[in-house]
């Protein structure tokens, strides 16, 4: 899905022409804290540009440009990849558009400004030359050679003139000039003297056998695009029935023609079956309609041009529109990210993270995990559910994504480190009468982004108490028997590993931190260093440190991470403060003792 652009209002003064420009974009709008009084609030203006930005948001900034360059310079990377980003004058009298021109931004400043009467200080060569920009042909169509549009562009600025093949989509003057733009259906090479733009007219309709090689598919697909003279960029979609949504062969496919993958019930292909020119008996008995391929590029609109052709395990169909597709049928393959934000903070978020977030329709988890977000999810459809019900709500993410959806399962610290990541995958792995999940829940994609974890957020407020060899072990008995804790809390102290424990306490659990702390007092000594870090990464983080013989339940809650040194972790007065660590040996090699 395209992520909804998001106006930035950092004070009062620029308040009314933020509002008048988000309404025009139907863009979010966010305002600073207690500057504004924007329902969307941020605290620091730089650390939100900079977080949205990341996440791939286009940003409209109403404030001084310096801010927003600024905030997103130690970002920039890649121009063909980065969103767009403009500044807007307090009184609406100018828009710049400072990154992404050719992905929208020059567009984007000459509808703000046509929309609030500004001017847009546009400063692309093309755009200010000839009021275009050869990369970023209009919807529906696709640049076939992009490499070479910068030399075609500087050519035309340099005088050599246009000569236009087929549409004139720029709306630009054939002087049989140097420079040939040509607008076709048909596989045609191009150069820096000649730029060809495919129109999307074309949708994809194919089918497959159960774990179909992708290389066969493909090679159907090329060899049906050859045989009758059609550019692989006039393809607007990859169509199919929804019992095909995980076919790696599919998948690929979409994935190499860069174009979506839409699905269909049989039920909607079977309203085909009359104008399918191959219809099948055995298809039906199968899967419910009498033709997939051709049934689905019929469903995905036009009228049939390429009728089925086949290999042993695929088939494939194509349909052609009069106008290039740009509006889609059927529905997408759904998306769950499992993903882990940290603590809490959003500079220990990963972009990744943040991308997924801003991608995703629905976000599903704890409230107070949610909340955390701020402004990214602000706007967002959102699934709260309460301590406790972690299987409800993985359930419910799952089934959310089979509907089409692109859902985020929000975890604090890493959502693979006793989060719901592995709980995701129970579910899909369960048999559907052992309370698994729906036949169509299984065919979502699942994508897990890994998040700053509790233990690494304390090791890195602590100094390096990880830098040997350590283990992490949750305290608590709700899911693990209380035995099997025990015992590997021994062979923990045994082994002499630096432990993180997580849950280390709960309201009714208050014994086993205290057993924990006698296990290990028989393996190390009594002035080993223990760190309690609560809350980190938010304002009302607290780190402290204390002997082992010293840890008393009480001052550790359920929001504190507790790290036990092994007997070679040290606790030193460093600088400013305190800093735990564990030497890994270099001393050792240092002085050549390697045996």
């Amino acid at each position: 899905m395209a992520v909804k652009p998001v106006v930035l209002c950092l004070n009062r003064s620029g308040e009314e022409v933020a509002r008048k420009v988000a309404e025009l974009l139907s863009a979010d709008l966010h305002g600073r804290e207690g500057r504004t009084s924007c329902e969307v609030t941020f605290a620091n203006a730089l650390d939100h540009a900079r977080d949205l930005f990341a996440a791939g948001v286009p940003i409209i900034g109403v404030c001084a440009s310096g801010i927003l360059i600024r905030a997103v310079a130690p970002l920039l990377s890649d121009k063909r990849s980065e969103p767009p980003v403009l500044s807007v004058s307090d009184d609406g009298a100018v828009v710049i558009p400072l990154l992404g021109g050719h992905r929208g931004a020059n567009r984007i400043a000459r509808d703000i400004a046509k929309g609030i009467g500004a001017q847009a200080a546009v400063t692309t060569a093309g755009d200010i030359g000839l009021g275009i920009a050869l990369d970023e042909p209009p919807l529906g169509y696709r640049l076939a050679n992009p490499e070479d549009a910068k030399d075609a562009m500087a050519s035309l600025l340099a005088g050599e003139g246009v000569s236009l093949t087929g549409e004139n989509i720029f709306d630009l003057e054939d002087v049989d000039g140097a420079i040939e733009l040509c607008v076709t259906d048909a596989p045609v090479q191009g150069s820096a003297t000649k730029l060809v733009y495919h129109p999307q007219r074309y949708a994809l309709g194919v089918g497959c056998a159960r774990n179909a090689d992708p290389d066969e598919l493909w090679e159907l697909v090329q060899k049906a695009l050859y045989d009758n003279g059609i550019a692989e960029g006039a393809i607007a979609s990859v169509n199919t029935i929804d019992l095909k949504a995980d076919e790696p062969a599919m998948n690929e496919l979409a994935k190499r023609l860069n174009v979506p993958l839409r699905l269909f019930t049989a039920g909607e292909l079977e309203e085909y079956a009359a104008d399918l020119a191959n219809p099948s008996d055995v298809v039906f008995a199968e899967v419910g309609c009498h033709g997939v391929s051709e049934g689905a590029a019929l469903a995905a609109g036009g009228t049939l041009s390429v009728e089925k052709v086949k290999t042993a395990n695929t088939t494939c169909a194509l349909t052609r529109s009069d106008a290039p597709i740009t509006e889609y049928t059927g529905r997408a393959r759904g998306r769950l990210a499992v993903v882990g934000i940290g603590p809490g903070q959003a500079a220990w978020r990963t972009p990744e993270v943040s991308k997924l977030v801003s991608q995703a329709e629905e976000l599903v988890g704890y409230g107070l995990y949610i909340d955390l977000l701020g402004p990214l999810a602000a706007g967002k459809a959102r699934s709260d559910f309460p301590l406790g019900g972690e299987e409800d709500r993985c359930r419910y993410a799952l089934e959310q994504a089979a509907l089409g959806k692109n859902v985020a399962l929000v975890c604090s610290g890493d959502a693979g480190i006793y989060a719901m990541a592995a709980l995701v995958f129970e579910l899909l792995d369960r048999a559907p009468d052992d309370h698994g999940v729906s036949d169509a829940a299984h065919r979502v994609e699942v994508v897990c982004s890994p998040g700053v974890s509790a233990l690494q957020g304390a090791a890195a407020r602590a100094g390096a108490p990880l830098g040997h060899d350590f283990c992490a072990i949750s305290l608590s008995d709700l899911l693990t028997p209380r035995a099997d804790i025990v015992r590997r809390l021994q062979a923990a102290a045994e082994g002499d590993f630096v432990i993180a424990f997580y849950n280390p306490v709960s309201m009714r659990r208050r014994t086993l931190l205290a057993e924990a702390r006698d296990i290990l007092l028989k393996h190390r000594p009594a002035d080993t260093p223990v760190m309690l870090a609560s809350n980190l990464g938010r304002p009302t983080e607290n780190v402290r440190y204390r002997r082992l013989d010293e840890l008393e339940v009480d001052e550790v809650d359920m929001l504190t991470v507790v790290l036990i040194g092994s007997s070679n972790t040290r606790l030193a007065q460093l600088g400013e403060g305190p800093r735990m660590y564990t030497p890994r040996g270099y001393a050792r090699k240092i002085d050549g003792d390697l045996s």
